[in-house]
């Protein structure tokens, strides 16, 4: 799933390519993924990209004329650059990955893709980004948090440290993979409550945070969005790296289960060596 650093990186990179050019039209291909009706596609047609950011790990594409299309890419979606596309046709609603495509004028564009059978991809045209749901019910931005307002939320939901960092409610644009990362920096099991971790250990955490995201969006900006998924992959140290050595002090990286996700640890970082019990309805450690 794009998370913080990556979509930050894809809005630089739309920044790069796609701001000054005007809109020949969007597309859609899957209905289910244009979430509003009101305005119309037909109404980004002949408006300048004036700008591309982000709002947690929503993309926010700005048009003149205060129309921006914003995008949650969700756990399997993409955005996809194309210097020129191969047909001039329409796309056919329902065939292939494509959800969404901006046509630009000079005959290129992007393309919002979802891999897999749960489409989740979410397309919003609005005239302000708030009127989007997941936007107006985001917490602070976690890069953006001083350490007063990061412990003040993180207290503010009593849970697994883990559930929490990922809550975008709670801060924007932290998920599964970073969340690893951070709690590995930050030698926390993912387990231990946020009632509990004390001063230092929410100061270590706040570090940990602008560590990791900070380092992630370096390496990302700049990169061709067709690069982002590696990059990322190439600066995890324990997210998705079950059975490999820890590069920090060796031990084998493990993982706890659930239904839909899963999340790695070190033990020898993280939990005192202790190994988490691997089912859900067990005793965890912590």
């Amino acid at each position: 799933m794009p998370e913080l650093p990556e979509v930050e990186a894809l809005a630089g990179y739309l920044r790069e390519r796609a701001v000054g050019r005007r809109v020949d039209r969007l597309e859609v291909a899957a209905i289910s993924a244009l979430k509003t009706y009101d305005p119309a596609p037909s109404a980004a047609a002949g408006r300048k990209v004036v700008d591309a950011g982000r709002h947690g790990k929503f993309l926010d594409v700005r048009l003149d004329g205060d129309l921006h299309l914003v995008v949650h890419l969700a756990r399997a979606g993409w955005l996809h650059y194309r210097e020129a596309f191969n047909s001039t046709l329409p796309l056919k609603p329902g065939k292939g990955p494509i959800a969404v495509r901006v046509r630009l004028d000079d005959g290129s564009g992007f393309d919002l893709t979802e891999a897999g059978t749960q489409k989740k991809l979410a397309a919003y045209l609005v005239t302000d980004p708030a009127l989007v749901p997941g936007v107006s019910r985001l917490g602070p931005d976690a890069l953006a948090a001083d350490l007063a307002t990061f412990s003040e939320r993180l207290r503010s939901r009593r849970g697994q440290v883990k559930g929490v960092l990922t809550d975008q409610e709670v801060l924007a644009g932290i998920g599964n993979a970073y969340s690893d990362e951070i709690l590995h920096v930050a030698k926390l099991s993912p387990f231990a409550l946020t009632n509990r971790l004390s001063e230092a250990q929410l100061a270590t955490l706040h570090a940990a945070v602008a560590e990791v995201l900070g380092d992630a969006v370096t390496r990302s900006m700049g990169q061709r969005a067709a690069e982002l998924k590696g990059e990322k992959r190439a600066g995890l140290r324990v997210h998705a790296r079950t059975g490999l050595p820890c590069p920090v002090c060796g031990d084998t990286v493990r993982e706890v289960s659930f239904a839909d996700s899963s999340l790695q640890y070190c033990p020898g970082c993280q939990t005192g060596g202790k190994p988490l019990a691997d089912r859900r309805l067990s005793r965890l450690v912590r």
